[in-house]
């Protein structure tokens, strides 16, 4: 994410504007995504768990978020100073690069807003939505907060100390959420009926508008993040189009060969895979690498999302072997594939750079998907214990949207449908992907 000391540039600022309204877009996308993958009993609470996002995060960005991640270095690299504290300081002739700072703090708090609206993925149809109100705004403030300094923010220890690559967010975004899911959806527990009962998407559709919505907007969250409109966004553009589809592909090759049939909900899978992969890497490989990267976070992803079977966790929307799994690979191989055409230094094992990159690539993931997985954990054992995170039996067995919201998404859900379906499932992969009949 390059920043250079310059006057504003009326076409860099357009094209941020621009950029940060596509990255706000991926929220409700988001909301949509995930809300066709859950039963219709719980629909509007998986809506309304990313739209509250919106809110809360950024109450906590303009009161002390931003001034704490972009602020200047308050020593270690570990977290910024309080010198804008609720913004103060900061106003129309302030620049940042060649934009307006107040347009990149806007553009920075987007994608702290679906970082947050990410882990509910992992504690969809069972999260108490007091206990998620309490959780985003302290786990925005005391997780993604210093990991964003760590990795962008001046004299963070992974930006300059450690040296370690990241354009466009597979640190902060893809790592950071995944982890803290994999913590939350350990803090909850599984679902009731979890590797027993069929828990398949209830409208597919839905799934795939909201794909199609993330994708539209992670054309904002790369590209934006060029900040300015030159050839560098255009590369990341081009890399970003060209790895969602090689992930889209990998995802249906993998489906076809193990299961005999490529679904709808593989393809937006596998698209939103891909763009997991190459959102770090996507200003540092070229087009070849984009391709190689979105392939194998296609199949790798295609196959992490069974684990949770085998290893007892229930990561009901696969929050963690797609955005964790997805984001290791992306910024890993940034170690393999950068090049010092896009990255203007930096390279990778295949061109001419050695290990070096690689190490600095493991260092940087181990060290931010530790800390969050670490810190979420224990901010979720606290709600849990103090307030209850997990919904009572009654209101996940009847579904959220009515025990907890009194609406529901669709008439015929106030009968009861969304009751869980007591089909068997085989626990060697999504229940998802293995009900071939709709009801």
């Amino acid at each position: 994410m390059p920043l250079a000391a310059a006057s504003v540039d009326t076409g860099d600022t357009a094209w941020l504007l621009a950029a940060t309204a596509l990255v706000l877009l991926m929220t409700p996308g988001l909301a949509l995504f995930y809300g066709g993958m859950v039963r219709t009993k719980s629909v509007l609470n998986m809506l309304m768990m990313s739209f509250v996002s919106i809110a809360l995060v950024t109450v906590v960005w303009l009161v002390c978020g931003y001034a704490l991640a972009f602020g200047d270095d308050a020593g270690g690299g570990l977290i910024g100073g309080l010198d804008h504290l609720g913004m103060a300081g900061l106003g129309p002739d302030s620049v940042q690069g060649t934009v307006p700072t107040l347009l990149f703090a806007t553009f920075q708090l987007t994608f702290a807003i679906v970082t947050a609206a990410l882990v509910s993925g992992a504690v969809a149809d069972r999260a108490k939505f007091g206990a998620w109100l309490v959780f985003v705004p302290v786990w925005a403030l005391l997780v993604y907060v210093p990991i964003a300094h760590w990795t962008w923010g001046p004299g963070g220890w992974i930006l300059d100390g450690l040296g370690a690559l990241d354009f466009a967010g597979g640190l902060p975004v893809e790592i950071t959420s995944g982890a803290s899911g994999l913590a939350l959806c350990l803090v909850l527990g599984p679902r009731l009926g979890f590797k027993k009962d069929a828990m398949r998407p209830h409208n597919l559709p839905m799934v795939v508008l909201g794909a199609g919505l993330l994708w539209f907007g992670w054309f904002g969250f790369n590209a934006g993040s060029a900040l300015g409109a030159n050839g560098l966004a255009a590369a990341v553009f081009l890399n970003t189009l060209a790895a969602g589809c090689t992930g889209l592909l990998g995802w249906l090759l993998v489906e076809h060969k193990r299961d005999g049939h490529p679904t709808t909900l593989g393809a937006a899978s596998g698209a939103v895979a891909g763009l997991v992969a190459i959102t770090p890497s996507c200003g540092s490989v070229s087009l070849l690498g984009a391709l190689v990267i979105g392939l194998a976070a296609g199949v790798v992803c295609s196959y992490a999302v069974s684990w949770k079977f085998k290893l007892n966790y229930d990561d009901s929307l696969d929050v963690v072997g797609v955005h964790l799994i997805g984001g290791v690979v992306g910024t890993l191989l940034i170690g393999v594939f950068a090049t010092a055409t896009m990255t203007g230094g930096a390279e990778g094992l295949l061109h001419g750079g050695g290990f070096a990159q690689l190490g600095k690539q493991l260092v940087a993931i181990a060290a931010v998907g530790a800390y969050a997985f670490l810190v979420t954990y224990g901010i979720g054992k606290l709600i849990d214990r103090v307030l209850g995170f997990r919904a009572s039996e009654e209101q996940e067995h009847t579904g959220l949207d009515l025990t907890v919201h009194a609406e529901t998404a669709y008439d015929h859900g106030v009968l009861g449908h969304g009751a869980p379906v007591t089909a068997s499932v085989s626990p060697s992969a999504p229940a998802a992907q293995k009900v071939k009949k709709q009801a």
